[in-house]
């Protein structure tokens, strides 16, 4: 099993780390410069965590595991309107980001009001694309338990659901919530605000550690990690994609940000070194995301056999 885990440190020397993580059969997901520092988001066998880490004590570095690494979360905000979306949304995304994940922030079209409130089915789906959706919302306790459950019953993926009041359980339909991150008109800079975002990231963590040991149950045919690196070497399109994260990492598998009408026949022809090729173990769709390609890695009951 492979897990996923942060390195923080300088520069130097840091790449001794991407060629060790890569000899153990790991996958480096991204690696961000900031000066003289180095953030390197990686997968790393479970059994071999300690090599990494021995090597990470001697470059005087950190090394922590990061659960939201390699995962696309969906931040959804009940509206596009100013007392909803920019500042508490903003940060929420923006703090999950800054932990590894990938994260892309919406706001309904419907989703303002008790009574009216509304997801329409686009939307639905939207969300349903990715690995985990967080819901943003307001400050009163009867609208979040006993009215706006409506936005998240139908969706598929674990839901949390963030507002002001302090709750002994979550909501009917909810995975999980987390109280003190309501709708907040500043950039959330208090000791109190910043704690929230920290149990957020937390919670976050925790169910999509669950989804990892579900998946690990009936494992899939392969690791999305090692279909990305197939990518980037096989479609040299990707190479020259501006859009941010061009191949967005998914624990089940991977939203590639190229046309889907001109590249899924190229991406479905991939192969592997075992002979194996993408449409045997993967089907290919079209996103929500404008046009984009999003594969869904099948499991071992479906193809009979790993890679």
């Amino acid at each position: 099993m492979l897990e996923p885990i942060m390195y923080e440190g300088g520069v130097f020397k840091h790449n001794l780390v991407i060629e060790l993580i890569e000899d153990l059969g790991g996958y480096v997901l991204q690696t961000n410069f900031m000066q003289t520092e180095v953030m390197i988001q990686m997968l790393c066998p479970h059994d071999d965590i300690a090599m990494v880490e021995d090597l990470a004590k001697e470059l005087r570095a950190k090394l922590t595991r990061a659960p939201l690494t390699g995962t696309d979360i969906i931040v959804i905000a009940p509206s596009l309107a100013y007392h909803h979306l920019p500042h508490h949304s903003c940060d929420v995304a923006e703090y999950m980001r800054r932990q590894g994940a990938n994260t892309t922030l919406i706001g309904l079209a419907r989703g303002v009001g008790r009574r009216v409130a509304q997801i329409s089915a686009r939307e639905r789906a939207l969300a349903n694309e990715h690995d985990l959706a967080v819901f943003t919302l307001g400050n009163f306790e009867d609208c979040l338990v006993n009215k706006k459950y409506v936005l998240f019953k139908d969706i598929e993926v674990p839901c949390i659901l963030t507002g002001t009041p302090e709750l002994s359980e979550p909501p009917a339909y909810a995975s999980a919530y987390v109280g003190g991150l309501g709708r907040i008109a500043h950039r959330l800079k208090g000791g109190s605000e910043l704690d929230a975002l920290d149990k957020l990231a937390e919670v976050a963590g925790k169910c999509l550690d669950e989804k990892r040991l579900e998946i690990s149950k009936d494992p899939l045919t392969t690791h999305p990690a090692r279909v990305m690196k197939e990518i980037k070497e096989q479609i040299p399109a990707i190479g020259k994609c501006l859009s941010p994260a061009p191949i967005t990492l998914q624990l089940s598998g991977a939203r590639i940000k190229l046309p889907y009408s001109e590249y899924k026949e190229a991406i479905l022809d991939i192969t592997f070194e075992e002979g194996t090729t993408l449409r045997e173990i993967a089907r290919v769709l079209p996103s929500g995301v404008k046009d984009y390609l999003l594969i869904r890695i099948l499991p071992k009951s479906v193809t009979g056999f790993v890679i």
